[in-house]
């Protein structure tokens, strides 16, 4: 691929990609965890200044079932996504999973994400707002601000969905394929939100599954008040577009 170099070997049914920027800290636990569970790993770095890139490679020379896509410099959340899930589809990967390196996805949550799209049909998300699900670290504001942002979209872009924000999901192979990577807008973690639109529009189930999330312990959230600004505007430029074009 022209933005990196992968190295490893080929994929299986599930691949869990796990998007990372200066997570050394964090990715060899998340790695192991994903691995005991018996699923393929694809790490998408964006030249990491701590190194991360280079451990890995340690992860993957030990490990056949651990690829690792280089990318020059920090390109967005979205599009390591989409440089991704594009390999994984030219590699013959039918469940691609949504992972944060930092640990506050666990695990454990994992097999009944994957179980939810391969029954579904389309795309699964791990959430933390219906019955069982559960933020645990988070100051009381920020998880205020959470919860706003997805009543927001939920409001906007007439989604019934609890958690269009949640990072930790699995895509079907079919709802890839047809979603039109190319077209999507957002790079940054609006990502997550257009992708529930586009999934439901074109009339793809979208079903929830509660997962405990847990705040980072090392390391810093990349979540900027820019990040967040681009992502409501995003929203609103989705909500104009479908009122504009059911006129």
């Amino acid at each position: 691929m022209s933005v990196g170099e992968s190295k490893g070997g080929a994929p299986t049914e599930v691949l869990v990609v796990l998007p990372t920027f200066n997570e050394r800290l964090n990715l060899e636990k998340v790695v192991a965890g994903v691995r005991r569970l018996g699923h393929d790993v694809l790490i998408v770095d964006d030249a990491s200044p701590d190194k991360t890139g280079e451990l890995a490679d340690s992860l993957a020379a030990a490990d056949s079932g651990i690829r690792v896509l280089h990318r020059p410099r920090k390109l967005g959340l979205g599009s390591a996504y989409e440089d991704a899930f594009r390999l994984g589809l030219s590699g013959g990967s039918n469940l691609f999973v949504e992972m944060d390196a930092d640990g506050s996805h666990l695990p454990g949550n994992l097999d009944a994400i994957v179980s939810a799209a391969r029954a579904c049909g389309g795309l699964a998300i791990g959430s933390r707002y219906i019955r069982g699900g559960e933020v645990v670290g988070w100051p009381f504001h920020r998880y205020l601000l959470s919860w706003a942002a997805n009543v927001y979209c939920r409001l906007l872009l007439w989604l019934p969905t609890h958690d269009c924000t949640s990072g930790y999901r699995c895509y079907t192979r079919d709802l890839l394929t047809h979603i039109q990577l190319d077209d999507v807008v957002s790079q940054g973690y609006s990502f997550q939100i257009e992708m529930v639109y586009r999934a439901r529009k074109l009339g793809y189930r979208v079903v929830e599954t509660p997962i405990r999330f847990e705040d980072r312990v090392a390391g810093a959230s990349k979540v900027s008040q820019g990040e967040v600004r681009r992502a409501l505007l995003t929203v609103l430029r989705l909500s104009v577009r479908r009122w504009t074009r059911s006129k």
